[in-house]
């Protein structure tokens, strides 16, 4: 037995990935449209509670390390610590204050660690770690989305419409803010590379590229990436969950990196 790792579906793990690793994805919830918008709702204390249970017995009482979206973003960690104090000692939240594939690096890493034979301690260790090196930016074609979601303060929104056609958005702290404005579609892809590469330095980085709608685009990010990335780096490639583009729209490009160092 081992201990169990659970994740939100906002992770955006490839499903190739959970299945190899053994990682546990709850979906957060897609309503279906009001006033031509979806809509999304964070999971409940029950439901968490339930899946953790499950987790447990699965693992033999080996552990639970849940890693969900960050608190800012959602009511899923606040309801996550709840269902946590129903197994005191053996279930762990562990606070992320970010979203994607950052997560789903951590998961990842915590999971592997689980597979050797770790404990719950060097379990929530790994994942804090992954979590401390982690970067994550968005690329939107448009802001209104996420600004009606709450999820983006007004503030913010007003300085990317006035700024920049094509704003760069940067996950600080649980929130987003205003990392770059460009003018052009190339010109924010050159400048997200750029962004990931002063921090590299000469150390090879794992990058996921996430998408809402646009594999070309994201195609072309990681292309980019994988010119200017130290040898040794990893990049992948995949679809944003289908809760975070309700928010994002289409067109949206999720970067996540994790680097050797903080």
């Amino acid at each position: 037995m081992s201990v169990r790792i659970v994740v939100d579906s906002t992770a955006s793990l490839p499903p190739e990935i959970v299945e190899e690793l053994g990682i546990t994805v709850i979906p957060l919830h897609v309503m279906g449209e009001s006033e031509g918008e979806e809509s999304t709702s964070g999971l409940s204390a029950l439901e968490l509670c339930a899946c953790y249970a499950r987790q447990l017995e699965r693992g033999g009482d080996d552990g639970v390390l849940a890693l969900h979206l960050s608190k800012t973003l959602s009511s899923t960690w606040s309801a996550a610590v709840t269902a946590a104090a129903v197994f005191p000692g053996t279930v762990r939240v562990v606070e992320t204050d970010t979203v994607g594939m950052a997560i789903g690096a951590a998961a990842m890493a915590a999971a592997a660690v689980a597979r050797e034979g770790g404990d719950l301690d060097a379990c929530e260790a790994m994942a804090k770690s992954t979590l401390e090196r982690a970067g994550t930016w968005l690329y939107l074609h448009q802001l209104e989305d996420l600004r009606k979601s709450g999820r983006l303060s007004a503030g913010t929104a007003l300085s990317a419409t006035l700024l920049a056609t094509k704003p760069i958005l940067h996950l600080h702290g649980g929130k987003l803010e205003l990392a770059a404005k460009t003018r052009t579609q190339t010109k924010a892809f050159a400048r997200l590379a750029e962004l990931v590469m002063e921090p590299a330095g000469d150390q090879p980085v794992f990058a996921a590229v996430q998408h809402a709608e646009a594999p070309e685009a994201a195609q072309q990010v990681a292309a980019t990436l994988e010119e200017v990335l130290p040898d040794g780096s990893k990049v992948l490639v995949g679809p944003l969950a289908e809760v975070l583009a309700a928010h994002t729209g289409p067109g949206a490009i999720g970067l996540s990196v994790v680097f050797a160092s903080e």
